[in-house]
């Protein structure tokens, strides 16, 4: 038995789910876009669904997620990259939780229960607040290098809307249950015209409903005709709270090209499939055997119950130059006893012996230094845990993500440290003389103080904020990496 949790952005589901997938409780409460707040109701129905015989927990979340790590890397209407939800919620419950995309979550729960059993092979919508993406072949989920299917972000239109995820003209931002209001109060209808009322409107003749009902549905259309492109599916589902009426609203927009021709079926577990995906994942995890459910579907903590030897681990320690992330690091070191890998502490040396250079040469040098790091980490033996200290913002997201899969490292937590730009400044000035030649001097300082205005977390994985104008509080950051990264040991 197991408790599913289904996070949307207008509804947050909860239910005890029966190792076959029966919903034995069901709560559900209201959505909000306060992280700490959504954490906090999910928490509470997991205390009110909780009894001796759950043995796991399953948490669909929009957006992107690692689910090998059980990382939330960023999120839409919900974004719970900064909460570290599996870690939190585990450690409140005293149980185990697996974390994934809500689509991938509902797609097991259709093969196992709903329209995809007996298929290999299915590319799945869910129309919602958003619109996200699941993809299945030889029925395992396609994951890529660790999040693929956002399928929601397919692009439709160039020159489109605005998307949370950053780009302009995503399906979601056309054909989502948030797109089709859009739709109808551009078309001058009231918030209260439901999809339900412009079938009857279109089946009358109104040709103001059949429009807003084919704006609706045609990128959604071109959205599939592309997935079907890429996969060869043997099945398209459309799951979701507006899954069923967006099957409906693709008559008005049929496929057109006789390549890409691959039926087109509404899910049939509707707004269950969320939770009832959720636990079944969960389930599996906590299963040597995976009988509970038919879906053989690897997760997180299924990976790292079942492996033998453990891969390698790193605590990021991140901030800007003079934000104490040093400081930070060594007592980490020291404390538990890990190996630390400073960028300065492998750069040094070279700019030492080589009389120093100018700031280019400085950046090329950290760049090596930073390869250097991942170098030394990919050489170590499985299950070492290192404690890395870098500005991580000097270099590209992808660049870390890559370093981190050539070097073999399963899973990070990061300590974000930070200050106010103007103690910045005055620690960065008065260490001027002890540094060799080749930093950046004095007339960096203004441009520091512009850098601790924006810079950001990572926000991969578990994340500790340390603020280094307090005391360090060491006894409580050793605390939570034994909580989260090597409780994993």
């Amino acid at each position: 038995m197991a408790i599913g949790i289904d996070i949307g952005g207008t509804n947050l589901r909860a239910a005890r789910v029966s190792g076959t997938g029966e919903i034995l409780e069901r709560i559900s409460e209201k959505s909000a876009p306060d992280p700490e707040l959504v954490l906090s109701r999910i928490a509470e129905m997991v205390r009110r669904l909780d009894c001796p015989e759950v043995a796991a927990i399953g948490i669909g979340v929009p957006g992107r997620v690692d689910a090998r790590l059980g990382a939330v890397l960023s999120g839409g209407y919900v974004n719970l990259a900064s909460v570290s939800p599996a870690q939190r919620l585990e450690s409140l419950a005293g149980k185990p939780v697996v974390i994934d995309n809500d689509c991938n979550m509902a797609l097991v729960a259709e093969m196992a229960l709903g329209a995809a059993r007996g298929h290999e092979s299915i590319v799945m919508f869910t129309i919602g607040t958003g619109i996200g993406g699941a993809v299945v072949q030889d029925r395992r989920i396609v994951r890529g290098k660790g999040t693929a299917g956002q399928l929601g972000h397919i692009t439709v239109d160039l020159s489109g809307e605005a998307c949370v995820c950053g780009r302009r003209g995503c399906v979601e931002t056309t054909s989502s249950g948030t797109a089709l209001g859009r739709h109808i109060a551009r078309a001058g209808l009231g918030p209260d015209v439901s999809v339900d009322q412009l079938f009857a409107r279109d089946a009358g003749g109104d040709p103001l409903a059949r429009g807003i009902l084919e704006a609706w549905a045609r990128p959604l259309r071109a959205a599939i005709d592309t997935t079907v492109a890429m996969f060869d599916p043997d099945l398209v589902l459309l799951g979701g709270g507006l899954g069923l009426a967006a099957r409906r609203a693709l008559a008005r927009a049929p496929a057109l090209a006789p390549w890409y021709q691959c039926p087109v079926e509404a899910a049939q577990l509707g707004d269950d499939a969320g939770v009832i995906g959720a636990g079944l994942q969960a389930a599996v995890a906590q299963s040597e055997v995976a009988q509970a459910s038919p879906v053989p579907l690897p997760t997180a903590r299924l990976d790292r119950t079942r492996r033998t030897v453990p891969g390698r681990r790193a605590v990021l320690v991140n901030g800007i130059p003079a934000s104490g992330k040093s400081t930070v690091s060594r007592g980490i070191a020291a404390r538990m006893g890990w190996p630390l890998l400073a960028l300065d502490t492998i750069k040094n040396p070279f700019l030492e012996v080589l009389g120093g250079g100018d700031r280019e040469f400085n950046r090329i040098l950290g760049r090596a230094s930073y390869q250097a790091i991942w170098s030394v980490v990919g050489e170590a033996p499985a299950g070492t845990i290192f404690v890395v200290d870098a500005w991580f913002g000097f270099q590209p997201r992808q660049v870390l993500e890559d370093h981190l899969r050539s070097a073999g490292v399963e899973q990070t937590a990061e300590i974000w440290c930070h200050a106010p730009g103007e103690v910045l400044a005055e620690r960065y000035r008065a260490r001027l003389d002890q540094r060799p030649a080749g930093h950046p001097g004095a007339a960096y300082i203004p441009e520091l103080i512009e850098l601790a205005k924006r810079a950001e977390p990572l926000r991969r994985g578990p994340l500790l904020d340390v603020d280094t104008t307090r005391p360090i509080a060491f006894d409580a950051i050793t605390q939570w990496l034994q909580a989260t990264i090597a409780a994993d040991r």
